[in-house]
Formats: structure tokens, sequence, C-alpha cells
């Protein structure tokens, strides 16, 4: 009996559940109105015509008090006006029903009641689609790629939409969701660059060419051909003969930078690639960077590190003025550096280098089992549990995974001697090196997944300089303070310039040269000192391979081979 009872507890709580999470806002009925400043009819919109809608257009028209919305002309004008211009933003305005919702607006005035509202819905519905599309993207980051961490965008669509069509500013409303950034703008005109070049499409050249200045192939007539397709060559300047001449030299170092590739002229595996790109595949590019765009913060903020990976630079921006450039070195295709957007937490000088699992089982293992010296070379100690010390003649290879390996600090750690540290999900964070020589490369997509910057301290020292109270100054910042003040002091008519002895000349001079800023006598020490970012620094780890400047279409090598992944995506 008491089993009974328990079953039918159990029964009448999973009824009642049910009946409580399937439960609907109760809708609520209206009646048509007469509008008598613009002498029309505000129709009610009846519950059968919005219940399989989704929450968000139901919650819209509950704003509206369930009556229909675009009963505006202008407003319905604006919004198909903005549906024409998505193709300028990269989008097909087939996505946003133009062609549907144009001919409904034709035959507007004879359409029955119920097909007026129908209509007014497909307006709604077609406007939250466009708001969410250009101010997050017509696709979330996470359904496409792996290792994307970008800060979330939210958007309310509805007090949006309820300002826009009180107030007759659809369009204003829809165009301020688009980024904002200066590579936005520049992909834009670089798609408006691409579509006035002719559609063609180019037969592969051999890879395995190696052409120079004075060569005489017959090849060199189609590389003419395409220097002149991509504007980088005149036609009129070289007639399209075998002869690799002067003109043409100008113009191959010139698509060769196009391209982040060396100019040197040389026609190798670089450029031959970047030359069998036909307009499609680059219009492709194109087109997806304007969408990862789109998935980009709008605010990136006052002061952030600004990286693109595919160009292997970063740039520091304070005030919308970029203050310092840096190379950089990022993850290899196979251990890609992540996507992301954070915020600087802190500096670490003199870094410990603990040995990441993946770095572990790909590298140290096999190349400490084929030698133990690798552990002294390396200047790594090897530990068990917390802090047991493990020699490497002890050490198990079949174990290597169990225990925990750290390199002590130094120029030659290979964290180098600074680590900037922010929150993200993926373990990495920007670093010196102890391989400053892979800087002078052009590709640079050779790290394990940190993000490796050339003159780290520079920049640490400029990052820190305005915080607590000019402690972190610059040995430069110092000596020009200093010279400043000088020259200031030498203004008062009254100024006498202090007599030094030998002795004291010879001090002053040697305190001048071996004088450090604070940040360079922790350094000296060789001791790991933490220093806390006070003010917000973000750090934005972004992708582009395309944009427009004053030299011309720029393409970048895809080296994650993310372009083509959302071009198709794009156009399924």
């Amino acid at each position: 009996m008491m089993k009974k009872i328990c079953i039918f507890v159990v029964l009448l709580f999973v009824v009642f559940m049910a009946c409580k999470n399937s439960k609907k806002e109760v809708f609520e009925e209206s009646e048509d109105y007469f509008d008598t400043i613009r002498k029309i009819t505000i129709h009610a919109m009846p519950e059968d015509l919005l219940e399989d809608k989704s929450d968000s257009i139901r919650s819209f028209y509950k704003m509206f008090e369930n009556h229909e919305i675009w009963v505006d002309r202008e407003n319905r004008e604006d919004l198909i006006s903005q549906i024409e211009k998505t193709k300028n933003e990269g989008l097909n305005p087939e996505d946003y029903n133009i062609n549907k919702i144009f001919q409904l607006e034709l035959r507007k005035d004879s359409l029955q009641l119920e097909e007026q509202l129908a209509y007014d819905i497909l307006l709604t519905q077609t406007y939250e689609k466009l708001c969410n599309h250009y101010y997050r993207g017509k696709f979330n980051p996470d359904e496409v790629y792996n290792n994307w961490d970008l800060f979330d965008k939210k958007l309310s669509v509805a007090k949006l939409l309820k300002e826009s069509i009180d107030t007759k500013k659809i369009a204003p409303s829809i165009k301020g969701l688009l980024p904002t950034h200066p590579v936005y703008f520049s992909l834009k005109e670089a798609l408006v660059e691409i579509d006035k070049l002719p559609n063609s499409k180019f037969d592969s050249i051999d890879k395995n060419l190696k052409i120079k200045f004075n060569d005489n192939l017959d090849v060199v007539k189609e590389i003419k051909k395409r220097l002149s397709y991509w504007k980088d060559l005149n036609p009129q300047d070289t007639l399209y003969t075998s002869k690799y001449d002067a003109k043409m030299l100008d113009a191959v170092k010139k698509f060769q930078s196009r391209h982040g590739l060396f100019a040197d002229g040389v026609i190798g595996i670089g450029t031959i690639r970047a030359l069998n790109c036909n307009k499609e595949t680059r219009k492709g590019q194109i087109l997806a960077n304007l969408e990862r765009w789109r998935w980009f913060s709008r605010n990136l903020g006052e002061k952030y590190i600004l990286i693109n990976l595919p160009d292997y630079e970063l740039d520091y921006i304070v005030n919308k003025d970029t203050v310092a450039k840096h190379k950089i070195v990022c993850g290899r295709p196979q251990r890609m550096t992540p996507i992301l957007s954070s915020k600087l937490s802190n500096f670490v000088f003199n870094p410990t280098w603990t040995v990441p699992p993946t770095i572990i089982k790909e590298d140290l293992s096999v190349e400490a089992t084929a030698n133990r010296n690798y552990f002294s070379r390396n200047r790594i100690t090897i530990y068990k549990g917390t802090n047991t010390v493990v020699s490497p003649y002890e050490w198990n290879p079949e174990k290597a995974e169990s225990y925990r390996y750290v390199q002590t600090p130094g120029y030659d750690n290979s964290l180098g001697v600074v680590k900037f540290n922010f929150p993200n999900h993926h373990s990495v964070y920007l670093h010196d090196t102890n391989h400053r020589d892979y800087f002078v490369y052009k590709y640079r997509a050779l790290s394990s997944g940190c993000v490796r910057v050339q003159y780290p301290v520079v920049l640490a020292k400029m990052i820190l300089e305005g915080q607590d109270n000019g402690r972190w100054k610059s040995i430069e910042t110092i000596r020009k303070e200093r010279a400043a003040k000088e020259a200031k002091l030498k203004q008062n008519k009254n100024y006498r310039p202090a007599k030094l002895t030998a002795e004291e000349l010879e001090a002053k001079q040697k305190f001048l040269a071996e004088e450090k800023d604070e940040i360079d006598e922790i350094i000296a020490k060789k001791e790991t000192y933490y220093i806390k970012v006070k003010q917000p620094i973000y750090i934005h780890q972004l992708y582009w391979t395309s944009w427009l400047d004053k030299k011309g279409l720029q393409f970048r090598d895809d080296i994650y081979n993310l372009d083509k992944t959302l071009y198709d995506k794009l156009g399924s």
C-alpha cells in the first residue's frame, strides 16, 4: 500500500512539473482602434497567427499591446532599403526575404487582413534576424570553429525595435549595430574593389618553379597577365614577353608585399601559391573576414593589445592611437593559438616555466628518453608530487606524464624574462622567448600555442608606465623627464650649473652608465617577480587575412585554414 502511495505521489509531482514547465504566458486579446493622428486603423494581432512564433516575436507584439507594428510606410521602406544594403556587408539579401517582402509591399493595399498581419510578422522576424546578424554575425563562432573564446555580445532587439518604430529611425537602429573598427570598413572597401575585377579563373602555375630577374621562360607571360589582372603591373609598362624585366620586378615586389611575403622579387612557392588564387577565392576570404569581424567586440577598450595572428603582428593601442608595433610568433597549425578576448591581469618577470602536457608527451619524453642530459641542458627540474625532486637517472620515461617539469628563470628560459598573464580557458599567454631568431622569418606560426613577442620588456614597460604613480617608468622616460626638467631650469636667468670636481664628475658618469629603472633591476636579480596590472588593459588575439590599405588589396596566408570553412558555411 505504501509503495502505491509513493508511486502516486511521484506521478503527481511529474504531472505538476510538466504542467508548470509547459505553461505559456496568457495571450491578451486586443481590438482594432482608429489612430486619429495618422488617420488609419491599427489592427489587433490574433492569437492564432502568433501561437507558433518564437518567444521573442511574441514578446515584441506584447510590447505593442498585440497590435500590428509596421503600420507606417516609412518604417517598412526603411527596412526594405536596409535589407537591400546587406550586400554591402558581404551578406545575401535573399537571406532576409527581400523578394518576398518587396512583392508583398507592392500589393499591400490589396492584401486580405490576415495576409497583411502575416506580412507584419514577417517584417518583425526579418528585423530581428538582421539586427542579430549585424551585431553578432550570421553564425555563432562556436558552431564553426574550436578554440574561440570571445566576449559575449548581448543585444536587446525589443528595446531597439520599440524605439526605432516610435521615432521612425529604422535605418539608424540597424546600421548602428555594425562593427566600427577601421579593419571592417577597409574590408567593405576591399569587397567593392574586388567586385570591379573581371571574373577569371587561372590555370595553376607549377609551384616547384623558381624564377628570378632576367630569366627568360614561357611561364613569365602568364605571370605578367596575372600581375596585370591584380593591378600590380600596368599593361602599358611591358609587353607580354617571356623576359623577366625591370617593370615586372617592381610589380612582383609589390604583389609579394601585398601578400605578406618577402618582397625580394624571387618567384618561389609562396609567390606562386598566391598567384594561383583567383578572384572567387579572394572574395571568399573577404566575405569570411567580414563575418568574423561581426563576431569580435565592437568596443575593444581605451587601451588594448590587438594581435592579428595571420599577420604575425601585435599593436598596442591607446585612445585609438597605435603607440607600439611588435612582431609575434604564434602557434603552428597543429597547436593553433586560440582566438580570444581577455584583460591583462599581471606580468611575471623572470618566470619559471612548467612544461605543459602536450610538450611533455610530444617533445620532452622523446628527447629525454634518448638522452637524460636533456634535463640539465635545459635547466629543468623534475618533481614528483608537490615538492619531491627526482634525479634524471631515477626518472621513469614510461610514466613521463606523471611528473612535473619546471625550468629555472633566466634569459634562455622558454618564456624568456617576462610573461603577460590574462584569464582564459586555454592556458595561453604572451611571453618572451629563447628563440629570438624566429622573428626574422616571414612565416612565424612556429610556437606550441602561446604568443611570443619581440622586445616584450619594452612593451611591458610601456604598459606599466602609467601605473603605481610612475614607479615602473622606463629609464628612457626617466631620462627624458630629467632632461626636460634641466632644460626648464636653464631658462631661469638666475640658473647656475653646479660645479663638480673631477671625482664627482666621474662618479656621475659611472652612475649614468650603470643606471637602471626598477624593472631592469628586477630582471637583473633573476628572481621571479609579479606585478599586477591595475588599469584595464584588454587583449584581443584575433584572426583576419584580408583588408584594403593605400598599397591595395592585402591578403595573408590562412595559416589555420579558417577562411574556406567559414565561406562555405556562409554560402550554404
